[in-house]
């Protein structure tokens, strides 16, 4: 089954970058120097930020459904990413180093399943999960934080 990976939407993002860290600070966003690799997981290009890059660490609502799973986490965003990741049948690198929870939800934003996997393996649970038809899309988290990653469809 075909599958499609997406980044968040870059444009909410734009009014902070190059804001003073008092100003984000003002808004509950804190800027931070990448200084270790794979540490900082961009939610927009779906790539780890590099050392030497800036990130924003900020509170997003990554699933706004009226119901009792709507959720908000603290998410990475490298400042300045434009080009949100999105691509069919393809794992970024950044998802694929890690522990992932993937959660299945209907069109309700009820969650109907969920499991955990190595980010190595996620192909077969992608294909299970959205093999059910009651299924509309899939949220995949950083297992160890619960930080929302990315959103997977089908094609």
């Amino acid at each position: 089954m075909d599958f499609r990976i997406r980044g968040l939407d870059p444009r909410p993002f734009f009014p902070l970058y190059g804001q003073s860290d008092a100003a984000l600070r003002k808004l509950g966003v804190l800027r931070t120097r990448v200084d270790t690799p794979n540490c900082a997981p961009d939610r927009i290009e779906l790539r780890d930020a590099v050392p030497g890059e800036n990130v924003l660490l900020l509170n997003h609502e990554y699933l706004d459904a009226r119901s009792p799973y709507r959720g908000r986490h603290a998410i990475f965003v490298r400042e300045g990413a434009t080009q949100p990741f999105d691509a069919v049948n393809t794992v970024p690198e950044c998802l694929r180093r890690r522990l992932l929870s993937l959660r299945a939800f209907d069109e309700r934003g009820m969650m109907l399943d969920a499991d955990v996997v190595e980010g190595s393996e996620v192909e077969p649970l992608i294909e299970r999960l959205l093999t059910l038809p009651e299924v509309c899309f899939v949220h995949a988290h950083h297992a160890r934080r619960g930080c929302y990653a990315a959103r997977i469809e089908r094609v």
